[in-house]
């Protein structure tokens, strides 16, 4: 990164100056500032133009060809490409002394100046006879223009070739450093601070938001939308931009901005970036700084995947907004989401709004009795809102009283300001959510699928559909999310983020599959690695982003349209990817999977009680399970260790074997996800699992077995003596493999 020398420092004390001097790094500092291709700007190909070679700007061209194609009308692309004109004037080579063996830059009549002199002195009046008689120049050493892409020889005592000096001169000889990094950055951005010159505070402000962008890393930041945002504050006559609020800065913006267009949006939000970037490091960050005001920014503190913000001003009582703060700050830093913050606050403010109302000379929660709670309550029976919305601001306002008492925040909230069971609002019995057999057998048809135009996307809806993860769980899949149990058998690794811990489903193998494809192609997209199964596809040069719920959700809109999938109305049919999860668990029920086994798939935390005795139930033959030697078609013993993190999903999935895939003499390892693709051969699966408990089963099929083979020998079937040959082969395998443990057992 090119810098001139940094602004002079004085002492400036402790002020938000010296937090900028301290912050901002020097090659930022600089007069004209010149990024490094791809720190600023991510797509750092070369124009579209052959043989052009400066960066591209807006629509594939460079700065000098997109003004050029401007300037022609906008005329069809590929009419212009065939037919750009010159390369743009900048950095090209400049016409030398005709003279053999001389670099001097041309002056006069193609000749330098001193050859020019020569010829003049000449008397010569033909040039070319003169050129014919010359001497050529001996070879020397000579040193050449200071600007790297011009190997003209310098002229005198200056720095530069004769045309870059001129040059030089026309702007007004400017400081050589800078001179230099303005002609090598022709067609790349550039950014000149210059007339902020005489307010170096508001300068380095500026620099400022620069370096943020370009540590964040977010969005491309172009100079076409920097510099106007520079002059525009060098005109305000301010010294800070924090002397003006963001509502003036807009006002001031759409007032010199008469001609607003949609590329001028991104000026503005550099503007609102470079304010709050810099209102940040005047506050600082942390609970100590932000606890004391009236609206805390969460990114301030700690929060770094949000801008979001925590408002207290909408409660006017000083007493209650005091309480509500320390109410709020224990609820976060003792790990309760943001969301659920939010549904508190909003809580507190209409009981807030409730007491301004009819208490509004209280200056102490001395007054809050159950008689005010009474009365709150019957005027929330009077709102519109859901029950659930209702439900759930007694609940925060409960859990509010609780822990005021619990730290002993204040002494004068009388004892009988609770609430109880049957104060709250009864939740009509809501209609399941699942969506209908013959909308999801439209959204899983293959055809229907290959129509999703990002493979990110569409495996992304694979996993919604069969393995009933929540959208935001599967967004941030991490990359390396596949793990195997001692059978080899693949499972999902998630982040249950709504309880904050590690789970685990099976995977059908058309799902694993596609995982790997997507892991490779993350690898050719991020050579260095991304920590994410699906990176953000735009703005996220280093794959640290993963795709956000909302960009699915765009993406599944466009899909459902172009698949045209229909309800039984024929109307086109909406869902939201929870649906999904809904259908999972609904389909695993009516199937007869026990409650505790969908509890663990979906990972829920609590159940009903029948959920507490299917669990017992299910831990009983689970022990069995475990104890049980289990063996495949092989005669190999299959074993799972119960202490391990597997042990619990692969269980699972064993008891869905048995609840929607129960055979006579075992049980299908296949995830219910997938249907079976060996028919009635399970004996020549090797999805088949069995224990002892099946040896008289086994004993019975041999028989049988061995009768059809010789029934079959007789009449010459040989197909069907040598489909039951390996059917009897598996047999004896299986039956001396369990003979011999029972013996080993009951010796032992």
């Amino acid at each position: 990164m090119v810098s001139s020398p940094a602004l002079h420092e004085h002492d400036h004390g402790q002020g938000l100056l010296a937090k900028l001097m301290a912050t901002v790094r020097t090659e930022f500092r600089a007069g004209i500032v010149i990024p490094d291709p791809g720190t600023l700007v991510f797509d750092t190909k070369i124009c579209r133009i052959e043989a052009c070679e400066r960066q591209r700007s807006v629509k594939g061209f460079c700065k000098g060809h997109y003004r050029r194609w401007l300037d022609q009308g906008r005329p069809a692309v590929q009419s212009f490409l065939a037919s750009p004109g010159p390369l743009p004037v900048g950095n090209g080579p400049l016409a030398a002394c005709i003279v053999p063996g001389c670099r001097f830059g041309s002056a006069r009549r193609g000749l330098c100046v001193r050859h020019h002199g020569f010829f003049e002195r000449s008397g010569e009046t033909d040039m070319t006879m003169w050129l014919a008689v010359l001497t050529p120049e001996e070879p020397a050493w000579r040193p050449e223009c200071r600007l790297s892409f011009c190997d003209l020889w310098a002229q005198g005592n200056s720095p530069f070739c004769l045309n870059h000096k001129s040059r030089w001169h026309a702007i007004g000889a400017p400081d050589i450093d800078e001179f230099v990094a303005r002609c090598e950055s022709v067609g790349l951005d550039r950014f000149d601070f210059h007339c902020l010159n005489d307010r170096p505070q508001l300068r380095l402000e500026l620099q400022h938001a620069l370096q943020c962008r370009h540590d964040e890393r977010r969005a491309n930041t172009r100079a076409s939308v920097v510099m106007p945002v520079i002059r525009l504050v060098a005109d305000s006559g301010v010294s800070s931009l924090l002397e003006w609020d963001l509502d003036q800065w807009s006002t001031f913006y759409g007032t010199n901005r008469a001609d607003r267009s949609h590329r001028h949006n991104g000026q503005l939000a550099f503007l609102r970036f470079a304010y709050t970037r810099l209102e940040d490091l005047a506050a600082g960050a942390g609970w100590e700084s932000e606890f004391g005001r009236d609206i805390w920014a969460l990114h301030r503190l700690g929060y770094s995947d949000t801008r979001g913000k925590l408002r207290f001003d909408k409660i006017p009582q000083p007493w209650l907004r005091a309480l509500t703060k320390r109410f709020i700050r224990w609820r976060l830093t003792s790990g309760r989401e943001i969301i659920q913050a939010r549904v508190d606050i909003l809580a507190l403010n209409r009981f807030a709004a409730f007491l301004a109302l009819i208490l509004p000379d209280t200056d102490s929660p001395d007054s809050i009795d159950r008689g005010v709670l009474e009365r709150f309550l019957a005027e929330l029976a009077r709102d519109k809102r859901a029950v659930t919305s209702r439900g759930r601001d007694v609940s925060s306002l409960n859990a509010f009283f609780a822990a005021i008492r619990r730290h002993g925040w204040t002494e004068d909230l009388p004892a009988s300001a609770n609430f109880y069971p049957e104060d709250f609002p009864r939740p009509a019995k809501r209609l399941p959510r699942a969506l209908a057999d013959h909308i999801m057998a439209q959204l899983d048809q293959p055809e229907n699928l290959k129509k999703w135009t990002s493979p990110d996307s569409r495996l992304l809806t694979l996993i919604l559909m069969r393995c009933g993860l929540r959208v935001g769980d599967a967004c941030n899949l991490a990359s390396d999310c596949v793990v195997r149990d001692g059978d080899g058998a693949p499972y999902l690794r998630y982040l249950n983020r709504k309880m904050k811990r590690e789970a685990l489903v099976p995977l059908d193998e058309e799902v694993h599959a596609a995982i790997l494809d997507q892991q490779q192609r993350v690898r050719q997209r991020f050579p260095d690695g991304s920590p994410w199964l699906f990176p953000a596809p735009k703005m996220n040069p280093d794959g640290a982003k993963p795709l956000t719920t909302h960009s699915y959700r765009g993406q599944l809109d466009a899909w459902l349209e172009h698949s045209d999938i229909r309800d039984d109305q024929g109307q086109p049919v909406r869902l939201t990817p929870h649906q999904w999860r809904h259908t999972f668990g609904t389909t695993l029920i009516n199937r007869d999977v026990p409650q505790e086994v969908v509890r663990v798939l979906l990972d829920h935390t609590s159940a009903e009680m029948t959920a507490h005795y299917a669990r017992l139930h299910d831990t009983t033959v689970r022990r069995h399970w475990e104890n049980a030697r289990k063996v495949n078609i092989n005669g190999d013993t299959i074993t799972i260790d119960p202490a391990g993190p597997l042990a619990e999903a692969s269980w699972a999935k064993q008891r869905l074997s048995r609840a929607t895939q129960s055979l006579p003499n075992g049980f299908c390892g296949l995830p219910v996800q997938k249907s079976c693709p060996h028919a009635n051969a399970c004996l020549a699966c090797p999805m088949f699992v069995t224990t002892a408990d099946f040896l008289p089963q086994h004993h019975e099929q041999r028989r049988q077995t061995v009768q059809l083979i010789s029934a079959a020998e007789a009449r010459g079937q040989s197909r069907l003596i040598e489909m039951n040959q390996t059917v009897l082969h598996n047999l004896d395998r299986i039956i001396g493999s369990l003979d011999t443990a029972e013996q080993a057992e009951a010796i032992g």
